[in-house]
């Protein structure tokens, strides 16, 4: 069958290395895709939110299914759009994807169905806004309602940081829309940790877990960002967690999806706090996540399009997903002025001197007058197996000291607990 990834990052890279070693696919095509992604798949022209672009980019390649990557074409409604005409898509469809598109949606959907989250309110109105400032306490959690490229969250230690993140977000709109509603949380302690699921309408299956680090700077501080390295397996999980997390978080998304009425199929992330009262949801996402999937995928042995079309056929609870039992760890370089800004068109260096075993996640790059040029915020994933945790540290980061580009950045604890910032 023929076989289109949307979107271009290093998420769609790792989702495409995985893709092609299907023995089913007779074509693999990627919109817009990435240099690293063109080793893999034919990169077609359409942008990932140009929902009519992608249809007709499917339709005109004999596309018959079509994996969504990207968070924002979810949004937009490309499942509804892609079944409209007639091809299979694996991703939630609108009605679904509110589950990351708004986090008042979703926080309400976590109190009525009493799965453990954090305290909150909403708020629409800037000086009502303003007259709740430190109502949980600090430090203060403010998150834009809408999607902002994971970036949208400000952590606040005191009343002058509030009040600077709330004219950012409302004032200045530098997150445009996604800022009209904010939602304030109570601030969780602990340790953060990520579950990546597969569902269908009747089943929850999680992957192999992993950590992510969300802030730019070692120690987890500074900015958020999309996301600036992983490992899995996470250190934080056993057995008894994992069926905590299953029992009082995951069972029961799933019976209120039931409830609810959200046919819901595709990947749901469960972004959570290890707290000392237990696991609490910080976030749900529904699609793969960047850069978790670059380390959850290179452990998967069963066919992912055998998993993707199970899901998107309702037929999940019939396979066996195996796993294997490496470690992984993925270092993500991003650009100067990230994640503020991105510095683009630099040249990246050293990428032909990378060890045979390290695989190479493009996530922003380009091709400019025949060489890797950057092109965005996170540039590359570096990400390394290995048969224990510090082997595969220190394998990624020996080949991330190979590669340089002009003020390219990344954190030096990945792979580190990090907790209690």
């Amino acid at each position: 069958m023929n076989v289109l990834i949307v979107g271009g990052g290093g998420r769609e890279h790792a989702i495409a290395r995985s893709l092609s070693k299907s023995d089913k696919i007779a074509g693999l095509f990627c919109a817009p895709g990435n240099p690293g992604i063109a080793q893999y798949a034919k990169c077609l022209p359409a942008g990932a939110e140009d929902v009519a672009g992608i249809v007709a980019a499917a339709v005109g390649n004999s596309i018959d299914f079509v994996v969504i990557g990207p968070e924002v074409p979810l949004a937009l409604g490309i499942v509804d759009a892609l079944e409209k005409s007639g091809i299979k898509a694996f991703g939630p469809n609108k009605k679904c994807a509110r589950l990351e598109a708004s986090k008042a949606f979703t926080k309400d959907f976590l109190i009525r169905h009493n799965i453990p989250t954090a305290k909150y309110r909403e708020f629409t109105d800037k000086n009502e806004l303003t007259r709740a400032v430190g109502i949980f306490g600090y430090p203060m959690v403010i998150k834009a309602d809408g999607l902002a490229a994971g970036k949208g969250v400000a952590i606040c230690g005191t009343e002058a940081e509030a009040m600077a993140a709330i004219e950012q977000m409302m004032d200045k709109k530098v997150f445009g829309a996604a800022g009209e509603k904010v939602v304030v949380e109570e601030f969780l302690r602990g340790t953060e940790a990520s579950v990546l699921c597969f569902v269908d309408e009747k089943n929850i299956v999680p992957m192999e877990t992993a950590q992510d680090y969300k802030r730019i700077y070692d120690g987890d501080r500074g900015p958020n960002t999309g996301g600036m390295g992983a490992y899995s397996p996470s250190l934080l999980f056993n057995a008894e967690l994992e069926k905590q997390v299953m029992d009082e978080i995951l069972l029961p998304t799933l019976r209120g999806f039931q409830e609810d009425g959200l046919d819901f199929k595709g990947v749901l992330f469960a972004g959570l706090m290890i707290t000392e009262e237990g696991p609490k949801v910080i976030e749900f996402n529904n699609r793969f996540g960047d850069p978790e999937t670059q380390v959850v995928l290179p452990r998967l042995e069963t066919d992912l399009l055998e998993i993707l079309l199970a899901v998107a056929e309702n037929r999940l609870g019939e396979l066996e997903i195996k796993w294997n039992s490496q470690n992984a760890v993925c270092v993500v370089m991003a650009s100067g002025g990230y994640p503020e800004s991105s510095e683009k068109g630099r040249v990246i260096s050293g990428l032909e001197h990378i060890d045979d075993d390290i695989m190479v996640f493009h996530a922003g790059t380009a091709t400019q007058d025949g060489e890797i040029v950057t092109s965005g915020g996170r540039v590359l994933g570096i990400t390394a197996l290995a048969g224990d945790h510090e082997g595969a540290m220190q394998k990624a980061y020996k080949n991330v000291e190979k590669i340089s580009f002009d003020k390219m950045q990344y954190r030096k604890d990945i792979g580190l607990i990090i907790q209690d910032v």
